[in-house]
């Protein structure tokens, strides 16, 4: 169970880097990210952002990965729990019709499998 929930958290984090690292280097997705405020190609600050976002999820899948000490890949699989499920919400609440369809159901399959994945990670 733990081993199949990490996996679909490190595939699914996986994703929300590829996406992110998109948006970063120019992808005309502005419509299913941040509020969908922006169509086409974000402006720099938001792409700086999407770049960051890429970093911590990358680093997030390391660490959710099988070979880092229990302890840390709990307290970060806990962490993508509390994240993923704070996100959920405003994806839910955005004004995006495709934001809400992409990002509320892969934010909350996220927290789910996070959070079930975190409770034998420190075993």
């Amino acid at each position: 169970m733990s081993t199949r929930d990490r996996a679909v958290t490190a595939l699914g984090l996986g994703g929300v880097a590829a996406f992110q690292l998109a948006l970063a280097l120019g992808a005309p997705w502005g419509r299913a990210s941040y509020g969908g405020q922006h169509a086409g190609v974000l402006p720099g600050r938001l792409r700086v952002v999407s770049g960051a976002a890429t970093v911590v999820s990358g680093l997030a899948v390391a660490v959710a990965s099988e070979r880092t000490p229990p302890q840390a890949r709990r307290a970060v699989l806990t962490a993508v729990a509390g994240l993923m499920s704070a996100a959920a919400v405003p994806n839910a609440i955005s004004r995006s019709p495709l934001e809400r369809a992409i990002w509320t159901p892969a934010a909350v399959t996220l927290a789910y499998a996070a959070w079930r994945a975190r409770g034998s990670a420190g075993a």
